[in-house]
């Protein structure tokens, strides 16, 4: 097996990097350097992939782990211990803390509740479009349409006040900046914590109808890990959505007959989103898990405190689990992809997530059915910076 050094850098906007493409049809993991020196390991099997998140001898939490990216390093040794170790902030958690906070969150996401928002998801992206239209061409389609959105929603959703998003957006741009140091991701700790505890301080003397007033009655959780479970539903709820709309879109407009079916095939649409989550795979730094005890997966010892990085990209592309995965097929079925993840840490919030894109999709491109890019494609500035993938702006005519 040759070592490998993780990078963030793109030969092709929608395609893994090359120096990690195509590993998952040649083994399932691979020795990794990480960042700090660290000798562990990159999965990019599909199948080792699902058996290492579904394993509890494999730790989340980042006392164990080791940063892939160097831009991350500095970061992560000054946070060592206490990175992101706010109360409540369940996502870097290990069962049982984890298993408490997640129980509690539960009954909030499920599949009925999110279609009940469906009606509200639908008013929010139709007044967008308007509002897009109204405003004229050219736009930026990260700006007027990906990042509102799934924003509106979920601070609807939260009972957090929309008119504040500029600061919790450029608290959350931040802390998913790769080259943020580790003073200016403490500071962006602070002010979102700061800004959130204050907000739960109004809910407990005024709640109304939203989540965060839901659990401040609910009595289960003390206020500072109250400030810990809205700042990950926050960050998380508008960054994921809205950058696979931007990118989504961008991958339809540079593929016309895939743009065309989910513009004119409703039966398309529900797996056509699942194709995009699929192929675009934006959570495209880690996770990454520690191995607490000696594992053996498929034939590869991980020793204890080992630990083990993931492409999703590549992993999602599997040749055994999804044939010609390097190619967008709308009509490919693609359910069971791990951009979500898998086991206890799967993301909360994916069915609100798709909900957005299978409403947001089809209503932009039927609404502007001449829609393309006002730039070269070669111009469009994609997030190879930040830990979530995607268009920091996404240039469009009509």
């Amino acid at each position: 097996m040759s070592e490998l050094i993780m990078t963030t850098d793109r030969e092709r906007p929608f395609d893994p990097p090359d120096r990690i493409a195509g590993l998952g049809g040649e083994a399932p993991l691979h020795r990794l350097t990480f960042a700090d020196g660290h000798e562990g390991w990159l999965v990019t099997g599909y199948t080792a992939a699902r058996a290492i998140l579904a394993d509890p001898r494999f730790s989340n939490r980042p006392e164990y782990t080791h940063p892939t990216i160097p831009a991350r390093a500095e970061v992560a040794e000054k946070l060592r211990g206490r990175e992101f170790a706010v109360p409540g902030f369940f996502l870097r958690m290990d069962a049982p803390e984890h298993t408490r906070y997640r129980k509690l969150l539960t009954g909030q996401f499920t599949v009925r509740r999110m279609k009940q928002l469906e009606p509200r998801v639908e008013e929010i992206t139709h007044a967008r479009l308007d509002a897009m239209e109204a405003a004229g061409k050219p736009a930026d389609l990260v700006e007027q349409f990906a990042l509102p959105i799934p924003s509106l929603v979920i601070c609807e959703l939260l009972g957090v006040p929309y008119e504040d998003r500029e600061r919790f957006q450029s608290d959350s741009r931040a802390l998913l900046a790769l080259e943020s140091g580790a003073d200016e991701v403490i500071d962006a700790m602070r002010s979102m914590t700061g800004y959130l505890y204050g907000l739960i301080q109004r809910k407990r003397a005024e709640p109304q109808d939203d989540l965060i007033s839901g659990l401040v009655q609910g009595g289960e959780l003390a206020d500072d890990e109250l400030t810990g479970v809205s700042f990950l539903l926050l960050v998380a709820g508008h960054e994921t959505t809205a950058n696979m709309l931007g990118l989504g879109t961008y991958a339809l407009l540079r593929n016309p007959d895939q743009l065309a079916a989910m513009r004119d095939d409703p039966s398309v649409v529900d797996n056509g989103v699942e194709e995009l989550l699929r192929y675009l795979t934006i959570i495209h730094v880690g996770p990454i898990r520690s191995a607490l005890e000696d594992v053996e997966v498929e034939g590869v010892v991980v020793r204890k405190g080992q630990s083990v990085a993931f492409s999703l990209p590549v992993v999602n592309r599997d040749p055994a689990r999804f044939p010609g995965g390097d190619s967008l097929d709308l009509a490919r079925p693609a359910g069971g992809h791990l951009t979500f993840g898998h086991g206890i840490h799967q993301c909360l919030g994916q069915q609100l997530a798709r909900i957005e894109m299978r409403i947001g999709y089809p209503a932009l491109l039927r609404r502007f059915p001449g829609l393309r890019l006002a730039v070269p494609p070669e111009e469009v500035p994609m997030r190879t910076d930040m830990s979530i993938y995607g268009v920091h702006r996404l240039p469009v005519t009509w």
